[in-house]
């Protein structure tokens, strides 16, 4: 028996989690079985832990859409026991079983080898949000994003994502702006590495103009709404805006005016069905350019019994950087 968090229904329909004792042939059928040591928490794990967000499908479940952790069977010639392994999207934690317990169950494909130069802690560090932060800025390198070529701008900064990125970029040597309507957490995103601080609120609204003066030469976008709108009537001539969320909303009230007369590019960037080679090439990439000393200044600790509070808090904004969820703890 090992310890895992359920999250089930009660008799109105309202969801409640705790931690309760669960056997392996509860865990559902796949490839490898994985000792669990390290989860995190992720806006849709805020999602799965309480009313589900239409992504939790059957009760009752165990969330977790990312863990890292210790092969200890396998079907898979793969995977031997042993093997350290990280796991980041593919519907797990909301369509399948995921990383909240002590062991998991999942398809082989799902998993990739932790790369070298990271442990399993760093590993859920870094999470799907820095997984993410790591796709953003490839696809903009991809278009052409150099250092030395102006400000790159990254909304919602003292998140997850946002975290991640300003980390990586201002590693890279890049200028970047930081955008956060929490200005108590300047210290912390100039300790990340942002030269400038922007004010949510400059942002927050659209404007009638669909082009403004032409300020960022990149961005990683984790707001979307109205400060994406706004966004990209600010780009450079050929700059390109890396979408990564919409913590302000799925609409977009904008025009097509920027991709016209500025040739701005909107890139969309999703980390749950990556391929395996551009996965790869991303961890690779994380254990080279993050640097860890930033990575561990954005941690904060946590158990299985922390993580319905988290969760609520997470939705609501509240959560800085990246938890780390021991699961053994």
């Amino acid at each position: 028996m090992f310890n895992a968090l359920i999250v089930e229904k009660d008799d109105d329909g309202n969801p409640h989690a705790g931690v309760k004792q669960i056997g392996l042939d509860d865990l559902p059928h796949a490839d490898v079985t994985v000792a669990v040591e390290y989860s995190t928490v992720n806006y849709k794990d805020g999602l799965c832990l309480g009313p589900g967000g239409g992504l939790v499908r059957h009760y009752p479940h165990v969330p977790g859409i990312d863990f890292a952790g210790t092969v200890e069977q396998s079907d898979d010639d793969r995977y031997k026991p042993g093997d350290k392994v990280v796991l980041t999207g593919w519907r797990v934690g909301e369509a399948h079983w995921g990383g909240y317990a002590q062991k998991a169950r999942v398809k082989a494909d799902w998993l990739v080898p932790l790369p070298e130069g990271l442990d399993t802690r760093q590993a859920m560090a870094v999470g799907t949000a820095g997984f993410t932060a790591m796709l953003a800025v490839m696809a903009l390198e991809d278009h052409g994003l150099q250092p030395g070529h102006g400000p790159v701008l990254v909304t919602g900064a003292a998140g997850g994502v946002g975290s991640v990125a300003t980390a990586i970029l201002a590693h890279l040597g890049h200028e970047v702006a930081a955008v956060t309507g929490r200005p108590e957490q300047e210290v912390y995103l100039r300790d990340l590495g942002a030269s400038r601080i922007v004010p949510r609120a400059d942002l927050a609204e659209t404007v009638k103009r669909p082009l403004e003066s032409e300020e960022w030469t990149g961005c990683v976008d984790a707001v979307g709404g109205a400060m994406l709108a706004r966004v990209l009537g600010q780009m450079k001539y050929g700059a390109s805006v890396a979408a990564v969320g919409l913590a302000g909303g799925a609409a977009l009230p904008a025009t097509v005016v920027p991709f016209l007369l500025r040739g701005v590019n909107l890139l969309g960037i999703d980390s749950v069905m990556q391929p395996y080679d551009n996965r790869l090439r991303a961890w690779q990439r994380i254990a080279r350019d993050l640097p860890m000393d930033k990575l561990e200044a954005m941690v904060q600790p946590a158990t299985l019994s922390d993580l319905p509070g988290l969760g609520e808090d997470i939705l609501k904004g509240q959560v800085r950087g990246r938890v780390v969820v021991d699961v053994n703890a």
